[in-house]
């Protein structure tokens, strides 16, 4: 019996042990088969949420697109007085909608007209209508106030459009009120009927009289003129999206709460409303199907995408046999396994190296451009110390070229004048003329060399300061202080030369924008730092501050103290007034303290001018 057992036992063993292995292996094969199925689908989810973001990324587009059109049309009727029909026609001609907006069917203005203006109204657009024969607001029936459809393109194929009330129906009043409330785009969901497809919709913003408040919803009010408007084929805005997708498997529902509107019934009731379907007689089994619901558009109207794509579609062949071939492998054994988890190991890695590399190249750009930027700003610093040497130069040149000349022909034209005094009284009036003439052109040039480059600024930094503030007083009458901490403060040409400007600058900037009564000018410096500061009680800064388009003022006081390697503040408070804080330091701009340098002795042609009655030094 031992003899016989113990084959048997082996044998036993063996197919127990291999039922157990296979066992195992169809464990770990079932385990691999479910999890490598449930990854697949992931990714494919993944792949369906990108699609859909995509798509909703597409669609946010297309409409963010239309309403930045209408924002440039509305500015056509805010930057004119009046804009006539064929202005208009040319206008949307230009925009080249069939390339440039394929969505868009057609373009309009609305007027806003109160019922006491209405007949004028008419008036008015019948001698501006392109020769037709009549016009008249419709429906005809009379009502406080209209929105009427006055300019609309094509006109070809829109025309009969032209005097409708929009106002007349309860939902677009309605959207049409809110717009001029908020300052917005809205849309009021009201399917529009068009040439090209069976729906489309409608979107409006309004547009508002130049150069009034519109703070509030009374000054928005009291500014509306009317609106512009599109109307767009649904149909076009989602042609393209699904291009690239499986057309059959793919599913595209945009929908939308649209207003109902009952003979008599109260506006601002709204039901949902399918825009555009591309299989409106395909059912969907959810359990089959990814599906995603992401809002679109505008208004807060509930504008919605149901998007949806079979799941079969998704994947591919390999995606379908992946499962089974993880599960043989599994079955296998762990060398397969192995390999798989190298093969992914080296993904990561080839991953990791890549976006090693582009770091890098992204810290080089960044390095590269500060090196730039330094350059930039080194060859700005050049430019301007030429520039105010050259004007330097020019002011002096003028001063002693010009300046003789014109002192001597006074002096001369002086002399003739007091030897024609009674003996040729004609001859005298002429040369007294001649004279005041001679004054005005000195004090023309005068006040060219003091644009160029004033003087006193070779007397010192306190003293082309104090010079710029009186200027500034005797030119706008406003109240200008300087508090001086360090009446004898010198610094350098290139100091006082950019402090100077600065001054100019901030002074142009409060005479001209600030509405201010009183300016006050801080002067002082220690062994560290110049500082100059000047403050105004006026409006303050608006909103977008030193980054309007166009304005290059605060820009250029920020480059100016940069190049010197000081730090320039702009400071505004709630209750008015702008202070503009200058801090430059003391190395290589502050001179060593000494006693006022004398000023250089006058040329002769000064001291001559000094001796001539009425004379106008330059």
């Amino acid at each position: 019996m031992a003899t016989t057992d113990g084959p048997l036992a082996r044998i036993k063993s063996i197919r127990l042990d291999s039922w157990l292995g296979a066992l195992v292996s169809l464990v770990v094969g079932l385990g691999l088969y479910v999890s490598t199925a449930q990854t697949i689908e992931s990714d494919a989810q993944n792949r369906f949420t990108y699609m859909a973001r995509t798509v909703q990324s597409t669609l946010d587009g297309r409409i963010k697109s239309y309403a930045d059109l209408l924002r440039g049309t509305s500015s056509l009727f805010m930057t004119t007085g009046e804009v006539t029909r064929d202005a208009f026609r040319r206008y949307v001609s230009g925009l080249d909608l069939s390339h440039q907006f394929p969505g868009i069917e057609t373009i309009n203005f609305a007027a806003h007209v109160v019922d006491a203006e209405r007949d004028e109204f008419e008036a008015r657009m019948l001698r501006n209508g392109d020769g037709q024969r009549n016009f008249s607001i419709m429906p005809a029936s009379r009502r406080p106030d209209y929105t009427v459809l006055t300019f609309i393109e094509p006109a070809a194929i829109w025309a009969d459009r032209i005097g409708v009330d929009l106002q007349a129906r309860p939902a677009i009043a309605l959207a049409l009120a809110q717009a001029r409330d908020s300052g917005e785009v809205s849309s009021s969901g009201t399917l529009v009927r068009i040439t090209s497809t069976t729906s489309g919709l409608g979107m409006r913003l309004p547009v508002y009289r130049t150069a009034m408040p519109l703070d509030d919803v009374a000054r928005r009010r009291a500014a509306y003129i009317g609106s512009v408007g599109i109307g767009f084929s649904v149909e076009r805005l989602a042609k393209g999206v699904l291009d690239n997708m499986p057309k059959q498997a793919t599913r595209l529902i945009i929908s939308g709460m649209s207003p109902i509107e009952e003979a008599g019934g109260p506006p601002g009731t709204y039901r949902r409303a399918i825009y555009f379907d591309n299989h409106p007689e395909a059912g969907r089994d959810e359990a089959q199907v990814f599906r995603a619901l992401l809002p679109v558009g505008i208004s807060g109207r509930g504008w919605d995408i149901d998007f949806s794509v079979r799941k079969s579609s998704m994947y591919s062949g390999i995606d379908t046999a992946l499962p089974w071939v993880a599960m043989l492998a599994g079955m296998l054994g762990t060398a397969l396994l192995y390999a798989l988890f190298q093969t992914l190991s080296s993904s990561r890695r080839r991953a990791i190296v890549l976006a090693e590399d582009m770091t890098k190249e992204l810290r080089a750009s960044e390095t590269k451009l500060q090196r730039t930027n330094e350059n930039l700003r080194r060859l700005a610093g050049h430019a301007e110390s030429i520039k105010e040497g050259e004007r330097k130069r020019i002011a002096r040149e003028i001063h002693d070229d010009l300046g003789q000349n014109l002192l001597a022909l006074r002096i001369e034209v002086d002399l003739l004048a007091s030897r024609t005094g009674k003996r040729h009284p004609r001859l005298h009036a002429r040369a007294r003329l001649m004279i005041a003439q001679i004054d005005a052109t000195i004090k023309s040039v005068r006040q060219i060399i003091n644009d160029l480059r004033p003087h006193v600024l070779d007397l010192g930094l306190t003293a082309a300061v104090d010079w710029q503030i009186a200027e500034f007083q005797r030119r706008t009458g406003l109240a200008c202080e300087l508090v001086s901490h360090d009446p004898d403060l010198h610094v350098s040409d290139r100091c006082a030369t950019t402090l100077f400007r600065i001054l100019q600058e901030s002074l142009t900037n409060v005479s001209r924008h600030a509405h201010a009564t009183t300016v006050r000018v801080e002067l002082a410096g220690d062994a560290d730092s110049i500082s100059m500061t000047v403050s105004d009680n006026g409006v303050g800064l608006p909103r977008a501050g030193s980054q309007k388009p166009g304005s290059f003022g605060l820009v250029g006081i920020e480059e100016r103290v940069r190049i010197l390697g000081g730090k320039c503040l702009v400071t505004s408070s709630e209750h008015g007034g702008t202070t503009v804080h200058i801090l430059i330091p003391a190395a290589d701009n502050l001179l060593a303290a000494s006693p006022a340098a004398a000023t250089e002795p006058a040329p002769a042609y000064d001291r001559i001018l000094n001796a001539v009655p009425n004379a106008v030094d330059l």
